[in-house]
């Protein structure tokens, strides 16, 4: 294979890049009939079956596509791990604009897609995609996770790993009073601020689509700010709930907050970055742990278990992440560190 990916550093085959980062599969897909583009990328089946979003969206390269694929595949199994769960890493995206492109019938050549690996891969709803849109996939394609929005879910061990943050650095846990900038006010952005709103926390929010902002902004009493400077918006807390790369060469020297911990994936655009927010005294939750509550509520409803045992158990993602703190910590390493060698180690074990 000829074909190449550029990851900012280097050049290499696609197969290059599978092996390097330890992938099992990459899968694309084309069907003529409905115009469908998409990918399955399975990153490590260890634990269990993969389990990862379903991501629609306008990519500006197929490169682009494969890339944020195979990173969100990846940190999938970290959290899967970290989480203690007995679940692997993957990922689906569609390139395509849901608001133009999206179709029943895209849906299902795309669920057909899915089928073809026989419940190795199940899909659940991400940006691009909604719960009824999982349904209409799952007309073809089973086990797929379309019972139970997990985003409420996530939002909640985003608080409870917030919480351990300010214990950590000196706080009794409490958000009264605490300014938390929200950034992205989509299904767990506007569920984490309403969970903040009720702990007293001063809110801050933004979000691409204005509209949605101010709409979340009404219901929370928060102010909103413009999403082009919310990551260096002042504040305790920075809660990136959107897209991934929200630290990154740009942003890391002009973030004015104490504590980074939200419901994104990959938010440090580099692994370097980690250590750099580490020398700046910003304590950084890492991601995969933090925001694993989602990912431990889809386990709980594919074991038919209840929301009252789901909630128990996402709560205890705040614990996790005191674990995590605590261990980097001692070991004199920053967290992310300190988590990845928790979750590796896990998945040596098998």
């Amino acid at each position: 294979m000829t074909s190449t990916i550029d990851d900012g550093r280097t050049t290499s085959t696609i197969f290059d890049r599978l092996r390097s980062g330890g992938f099992e599969q990459a899968l694309f897909n084309h069907d003529a009939q409905t115009g469908l583009r998409s990918l399955v990328l399975i990153h490590d089946t260890t634990l269990g079956p993969a389990l990862g979003g379903v991501r629609m969206h306008p990519y500006e390269t197929e490169t682009a596509a494969l890339e944020d694929g195979l990173r969100l595949a990846e940190a999938m199994t970290l959290k899967a791990a970290a989480a203690g769960l007995a679940l692997g890493g993957g990922w689906s995206v569609v390139i395509g604009d849901p608001a133009h492109d999206k179709t029943e019938a895209l849906l299902r050549a795309h669920g057909r897609f899915v089928a073809t690996l026989g419940g190795r891969f199940i899909p659940v709803n991400d940006v691009g995609t909604t719960q009824a849109d999982l349904k209409v996939i799952g007309t073809e394609a089973a086990p797929v996770c379309a019972d139970g929005d997990p985003s409420p879910m996530t939002a909640l061990g985003v608080l409870e790993g917030i919480r351990a943050c300010l214990r950590a650095t000196g706080g009794d846990g409490s958000l009264r009073g605490v300014r938390v900038c929200v950034q992205g006010a989509g299904n767990v952005g506007a569920a984490l601020a309403r969970l903040l709103a009720a702990e007293s926390a001063e809110l801050l929010v933004s979000d691409i689509d204005p509209r949605r902002a101010a709409a979340v902004a009404r219901a929370v009493g928060a102010r909103v700010v413009d999403p082009a400077t919310a990551a260096i918006t002042e504040c305790d807390v920075l809660a990136p709930c959107a897209l991934g790369g929200v630290v990154n060469d740009r942003t890391l020297p002009e973030l004015r907050c104490r504590i980074i911990a939200g419901g994104a994936n990959n938010v440090l655009a580099a692994p370097e970055h980690a250590a750099a927010l580490e020398a700046r005294g910003i304590l950084y939750a890492p991601d995969f742990c933090v925001n694993a509550g989602g990912l431990v509520f889809l386990e709980e409803r594919l074991l038919g278990h209840d929301d009252a045992r789901a909630e128990h158990r996402v709560r205890q993602v705040g614990e996790r992440v005191a674990t995590v703190i605590e261990h980097a910590r001692r070991s004199g390493v920053p967290p992310t560190e300190a988590a990845l060698t928790q979750a590796r180690a896990r998945l040596r074990a098998r």
